[in-house]
């Protein structure tokens, strides 16, 4: 049998949690059908090693950006730095940035400061934004909404898990919504009927591993194969096969990374 081709559009393959063990994480995430994966680097620092992983990998893709909970303690980057890293061929998006005042509210005025920046190399290149929003929806709608009327950008909103207006203000831009484990929980029912309202055109899958593993995993790590979980869930979601759901999300993924194709 033929598996359905899913993609984890976000990962973290560079973290301590899957030392040694790359080969057997990528060959595992195949096995599952998850095709492709976006390793995101969250400390510039970070990016030659993010780098190589994506270069040594076939199926691997890559985006860089300053976290918002690691601004505070890495230097400023710049537009000209992170539109200078986007010249690599594997390097398909921007980020993660964005906004978390749940841990970070002290940080808040220079996350804000960043994802400014973020989002004018997004716009620069023409690259997707991936956004991380925490506790920060109502200033994170905001900026979105001021920067778009300045000139159009792309955007996901990774691991979406906000209110139902966030995810409206975001579909309004016409911005994608990222489903991660958390939708698989058993008590996320109101945020899977946020997922099933939107457009099924603005949905991709993610795992955010090595953290938020869906069932049967949830407690354990998590890693790019388990992608294949969430999917059925959000094919349940969505009334649909989990290969038209698959093939969807797969067809999202291409047009919004085009660069991953």
């Amino acid at each position: 049998m033929t598996l359905p081709q899913i993609v984890d559009s976000h990962c973290h393959l560079d973290f301590p949690d899957f030392e040694g063990e790359l080969p057997e994480i990528i060959a595992r995430a195949h096995a599952a059908g998850v095709a492709r994966m976006v390793t995101i680097c969250t400390k510039l620092k970070n990016e030659p090693a993010v780098r190589a992983i994506a270069e040594a990998n076939p199926s691997v893709y890559y985006a860089a950006g300053t976290h918002p909970m690691s601004v505070a303690s890495e230097p400023m980057t710049t537009v000209d730095e992170l539109i200078a890293l986007a010249q690599h061929p594997k390097f398909v998006g921007i980020g993660e940035s964005g906004l978390d005042y749940h841990y970070t509210a002290e940080s808040a005025e220079i996350q804000r400061e960043s994802l400014r920046i973020h989002i004018t190399a997004a716009r620069e290149t023409k690259l997707p934004l991936i956004i991380h929003a925490r506790a920060a929806d109502e200033d994170m709608a905001q900026i979105l909404t001021d920067e778009h009327r300045k000139g159009a950008f792309s955007c996901v909103m990774h691991c979406f898990s906000s209110s139902a207006e966030l995810a409206k203000a975001s579909l309004d831009l016409g911005f994608y919504l990222s489903m991660s484990g958390i939708a698989a929980f058993p008590k996320s029912k109101d945020l899977r009927d946020i997922f099933a309202a939107a457009p099924l055109d603005r949905i991709l899958l993610e795992t955010d591993s090595p953290y938020l593993a869906p069932p049967p995993h949830r407690g354990r790590r998590n890693e790019p194969s388990y992608t294949a979980h969430t999917a059925k869930v959000g094919a349940e979601a969505f009334g649909l096969s989990l290969p038209d759901f698959a093939a969807a999300t797969t067809e999202n993924f291409n047009r919004l990374f085009w660069k991953a194709k």
